[in-house]
């Protein structure tokens, strides 16, 4: 017992180093995939044929393979491949890599839903937006847009719940996040080899990180109850 004691100061720094590194990976893909997936989204409902296909191809190959191997293949082919390690190796290259692997990722995934929202907005409330002389633009923005918001709520909280623990597969190009801070110690890490428990607690940096989001999402979705 009094060994745990002694070891808790290191390992509750380390994960909180850790864990620093995955919330800001999950802020960045956030904030990179909520804009694109939309942008992606128009392009595969576009009636230029060459883009909406060429679009739904791209989208239909990234949620069609492993985040991992889009990760490894994005870190490592400029400089195995091209010759030109772009990244470099350090964490800085590292994160910058796992993000844009991440905000391709979940930016296609959230395209679909985007698409889905806009899709389930009835044409009918276009066509009398239309009649009351409303402009296009005026009816995405002020009628379809609003609607989509509330139909894709839940779907797109279930994907951000699910981008919290898949930040955990950058550790595959060595990305200090949380797991890898708690996975080092069963490695020596500062002094410390063969222990596993800082692993359980990782677990408990998830569980509420989740349950604070889920808390925050569940509102945001009562707020928006109005648009029924």
């Amino acid at each position: 017992m009094t060994q745990f004691f002694e070891q808790l100061p290191i390992v509750v720094h380390s994960l909180n180093v850790g864990f620093l590194q995955t919330l800001k990976l999950f802020l960045v893909t956030l904030i990179g995939a909520i804009p694109l997936g939309l942008v992606i989204s128009f392009g595969s409902m576009s009636r230029f044929k060459p883009l909406s296909s060429f679009t739904r191809i791209v989208v239909w190959i990234v949620r069609g393979t492993p985040l991992i191997i889009q990760l490894l293949i994005i870190y490592y082919f400029p400089g195995l491949v091209l010759k030109n390690a772009i990244w470099g190796g350090g964490e800085t290259g590292r994160f910058m890599a796992a993000s844009v692997a991440f905000i391709i990722n979940y930016s296609c995934y959230f395209s679909e839903i985007y698409r889905g929202g806009i899709q389930g907005v009835p044409v009918g409330q276009e066509e009398a937006g239309l009649v009351l002389g409303m402009t296009r633009r005026q009816i995405f923005f002020k009628v379809t847009l609003l609607q989509m918001i509330k139909r894709i709520v839940p779907p797109m909280s279930n994907e951000i719940l699910t981008l919290v623990k898949d930040t955990s597969l950058a550790r595959i190009i060595a990305l200090q996040e949380i797991i890898w801070a708690g996975q080092s110690f069963m490695k020596g890490s500062q002094g410390i080899s063969g222990v596993i428990w800082p692993l359980f607690f990782t677990a408990v940096y998830y569980l509420v990180f989740n349950g604070i989001l889920t808390i925050v999402l569940g509102r945001l979705e009562k707020k928006l109850e109005f648009f029924r």
